[in-house]
């Protein structure tokens, strides 16, 4: 075993590792390609990969996880902090005795007969202020390929820590796959993650959501920045100007089409474009010029498969085409491909599906692929990759959105009156839920910042540190809500969605420039219709019902009935969080009502 380190914390807990894992062999990964190229070679020899057709996917591999392994388990996900009320009531709790207990039992000799891979990583840029390195060590070439795409690894990363102590240390172990004893334990208090009994991307790449918003959360509170579910784009008029804004979106609300956002024919031909620097995770900071400036923390893309196309998301496929890791999807068999449901109308015939079953999309009544399947692609690859993607100093941000789906109660989109209700605003997001995910449709489901599942410690005091903001930024990003989802009375999608939404972000950046004007209403500052550009909008709502400046307006109403029994859902949802919620939201939510009702 070759030591790439010196650093006595490092290799004191490695050691403490080892001696509970019991590994035949111990790989310390350098981030050569030589070495790379070893463990694809025997990834493929074992049957963990299956190397993909080198001239149409070069680089690329096929990997298949458990039929039962296939999601994130957030009913096996625990914050275990000192205090139980550190966690919050959004939060699985364990006490760290608890956890670590149970944690040993499993990881007891887990790794005997089997090659144990010491990850050193980093996440945001190599020697940037904002990023932070983990080690994750494991039992599976899978989670060392996949983590070379999404974060930077190897000996530079060490040379980086030097003998410093700062590092979150991850441990991850297959052992036995059973799904009874599958956890993921997050220490915030030692910054330690233990991840077992699974080997999906989503539970085993300790560097994504584990720490670059659980720990790193935590970590923000503590040190005085902030980690969030966010995208973040940058804006190019034909100036050249650029100007960056974050966005949480909860799931199937269009957060990874906007990152990667194609704007009108009309934007582009006039010099407009999307610069995209991060789809999921931003990590803020406060820097010297009194503004929050973001880096995205993920060196790659981890995307949900299906609905990804030409049409849905042209950039997010073309990153897909080479150096990726492609899970749970269809394997055509002619051409050592693969495919997933909606990528095209051209489904194999000769296949394997998800599970490794015969397939024939021509006539299988059943999907291919499974609904959560993956790819993990690099970043560098995405054809409108912003070039400021790895600048070590970020990005300034000028707005911050939050977005969900409702068929009524949002407009189409809206500005907070300021930052305390900003984050009255983002802590009350939301979206209904859709018939192609639940068979109830219509069911609020709240999920603060898009953080909810994510956040690392209380949620309340999470919602103080927002507040806190104020105090210590004097340039903070204007705070808007989209909602792209509106429905007629027939359930027909009101607003076109997809590159039509450049129209709103033009707007908001106008906002921000104080460039144009906007009408003040009971939840904030709505945009007059006039001022939305519609020109060369072509988008049939209905079968002879083309959109109109008419049908804007419609979207951009206030329906206060909605708002009104929306405060109530607000309401309810608040006393879950509990007695942490701070008195600035209560006030803001009393002061919606008093408008709404005016």
């Amino acid at each position: 075993m070759q030591k790439l380190t010196a650093n006595p914390n490092v290799l004191k807990w490695a050691d403490e590792i080892i001696a509970m894992t019991n590994p035949s062999n111990v790989v310390w990964i350098d981030g050569s390609e030589e070495q790379y190229e070893e463990l694809r070679k025997e990834g493929c020899s074992t049957g963990e990969l299956i190397k993909m057709n080198e001239e149409i996917y070069p680089g690329c591999y096929y990997h298949r996880s458990q039929k039962d392994d296939v999601a994130r388990m957030e009913d096996k996900t625990f914050i275990c902090s000192r205090r139980r009320e550190d966690a919050g009531n959004t939060n699985n709790w364990k006490s760290p005795e608890e956890a670590y207990k149970l944690g040993r039992e499993i990881f007891a000799d887990s790794m005997k007969g089997r090659t144990m891979y010491i990850i050193p990583y980093s996440m945001g840029p190599l020697g940037s202020p904002f990023s932070k390195v983990g080690f994750e060590i494991t039992d599976s070439i899978y989670v060392v390929l996949s983590m070379n795409i999404m974060t930077r690894v190897g000996q530079k990363v060490l040379d980086v820590l030097g003998d410093s102590n700062d590092f979150v240390r991850g441990v991850h172990g297959k052992c036995t796959l059973d799904i009874d004893k599958r956890y993921i334990f997050h220490f915030p208090e030692d910054n330690t993650i233990w991840s077992c009994n699974s080997a999906y991307g989503g539970n085993v790449l300790l560097g994504k959501k584990c720490f670059a918003l659980r720990i790193a959360s935590y970590q923000g509170w503590k040190e005085g920045w902030m980690a969030e579910h966010m995208l973040i784009v940058g804006i190019e008029n034909p100036q050249g100007e650029v100007k960056y804004v974050a966005g949480a979106f909860p799931s199937a609300c269009g957060k990874t089409n906007l990152a990667m956002l194609i704007p009108p024919e009309i934007y582009r031909n006039k010099g407009y474009k999307v610069w995209t620097v991060g789809d999921d995770i931003a990590w803020l900071r406060i820097k010297e010029d009194g503004r929050l400036w973001a880096v995205n923390p993920e060196a790659g893309f981890f995307g949900v498969a299906p609905g990804t196309s030409e049409k849905s998301n042209y950039n997010a496929l073309m990153a897909t085409r080479k150096d990726s890791i492609f899970t749970n999807v269809v394997y055509n068999l002619d051409n050592d491909t693969v495919w997933w449901e909606r990528m095209d109308n051209n489904p194999p015939e000769n296949a394997l599906d998800w599970q490794g079953n015969p397939w024939n999309g021509k006539i299988s009544k059943e999907k291919g692929a499974h609904p959560n399947s993956r790819f993990t692609a690099p970043a560098k690859n995405c054809p409108c990759i912003s070039p400021e993607w790895e600048s070590p100093e970020g990005v300034p941000l000028s707005a911050i959105i939050f977005g969900g789906r409702r068929a009524k109660t949002a407009p189409l989109v809206y500005q907070s009156r300021n930052w305390q209700h900003g984050v009255f605003v983002g802590s009350t997001l939301a979206s209904e839920t859709t018939a192609a995910t639940t068979g109830k449709v219509g069911v609020v489901r709240r999920d603060p910042m898009a953080m909810l599942p994510f956040c690392g410690y209380n949620m309340g005091d999470y919602f103080a540190h927002w507040l806190d903001m104020e105090k210590t930024v004097p340039n903070l990003p204007k705070i808007f809500h989209v909602n792209w989802f509106r429905l007629n009375e027939n359930g027909a999608f009101m607003w076109p969605g997809f590159g039509d939404n450049f129209r709103v972000l033009e707007w908001i950046i106008k906002r921000c420039e104080d460039k144009v004007g906007a009408e003040k209403t009971a939840i904030g500052y709505i945009p007059k219709a006039e001022d939305i550009n519609l020109a060369e909008l072509d988008y049939e709502i209905e079968k002879g019902h083309k959109f109109s400046i008419e049908d804007l307006k419609s979207i951009l109403t206030v329906e206060k009935d909605c708002w009104l029994a929306d405060v109530g859902n607000i309401e309810e949802f608040y006393s879950k969080i509990g007695d942490t919620i701070p008195e600035e939201l209560k006030n803001q939510l009393a002061a919606l009502k008093s408008r709404l009702l005016k």
